[in-house]
């Protein structure tokens, strides 16, 4: 197993040596079998965080695993699960690990913290400083997969189940700008610099224009965000009712929070934001 870069431009170079990058989603659309028959030689994996949610066996194909950081450090690293992960990964093909920062705060782990593997790391905070709406961060699979396309044009960058859809087994956390990343993604799909595979292979809007071709794209573009927006205010409207019945629960629920003792990831937060010698 090789060294892995620390620099930006560095890493460009490494995915440069690939004909296509395929990036897994931790989504029930993503199809592991599906993806291993539809792609050869030349191609790899990139994975993301907790692995299990979508591998039940081990991956024997080239594959890079990115470990996201939060001001705690790698989040593998910190929940002490970098093992639980690789282990689906045993065979000479795995090429290490991405320690990945993309916010302001997020701090990297260091290399010997994962165990004696290949390890990387790759600051993209400001990459996306000024792009990425400021009170959220970027999510790992978008933030590498925009930097892909930027950063190496030759590449064919594969998104596999980014669907950014909630399911019974998986949530959406809140902090990440969901509908951002899906405009973002869907722009550059258009723009034939980005593919997918999994969720939807039609939007429903392109079904629309295909089936309606003598009504301008535009048009449908127009109507498509009124009836969406008379949408969302019935919602709201639902949503404020709903409010002003679990208010007091909710009220309840914060002084339970405030007495619940600080997690492992909060305390070593705070030992990293302390000053040396405070």
């Amino acid at each position: 197993m090789s060294e892995l870069p620390d620099e930006p431009t560095d890493w460009a170079r490494f995915f440069a040596r690939y004909r296509t990058v395929v990036l897994v989603a931790n989504s029930e659309a993503a199809d592991i079998p599906a993806l291993r028959h539809r792609f050869g030689e030349g191609v790899l994996f990139v994975f993301f965080n907790k692995v299990y949610k979508v591998l039940d066996e081990p991956f024997d194909r080239p594959a890079l695993l990115v470990s996201r950081s939060s001001p705690a450090g790698a989040n593998l690293v910190y929940r002490r699960e970098v093992d639980a992960v690789c282990r689906f990964f045993p065979g000479h093909a795995f090429l290490g690990i991405l320690n990945l920062v993309a916010a302001t705060g997020e701090r990297f782990s260091s290399a010997d913290e994962f165990g004696g593997r290949a390890v990387g790391h790759l600051d993209l905070v400001s990459h996306y400083s000024g792009f990425y709406p400021a009170d959220y961060a970027p999510t790992s699979g978008f933030a590498l997969a925009v930097w892909l396309v930027e950063s190496c044009p030759d590449v064919s960058v594969i998104l596999a189940g980014f669907t950014a859809e909630r399911s019974d087994r998986w949530k959406l956390f809140h902090d990440h700008e969901w509908t951002f990343e899906q405009i973002v993604q869907r722009l550059l799909m258009r723009a034939g610099r980005l593919g997918a595979i999994g969720g939807r292979e039609r939007p429903p809007l392109t079904a629309i224009a295909q089936r309606f071709p003598d009504v301008q794209p535009q048009e449908i573009a127009l109507v498509a965000a009124e009836v969406l927006s008379a949408r969302q205010e019935g919602t709201n409207r639902s949503v404020d009712r709903l409010y002003s019945i679990v208010k007091p629960l909710a009220s309840i629920d914060g002084i339970f929070r405030r007495l619940k003792p600080k997690t492992r990831k909060q305390r070593l937060q705070e030992r990293a934001d302390r000053p040396e010698g405070g």
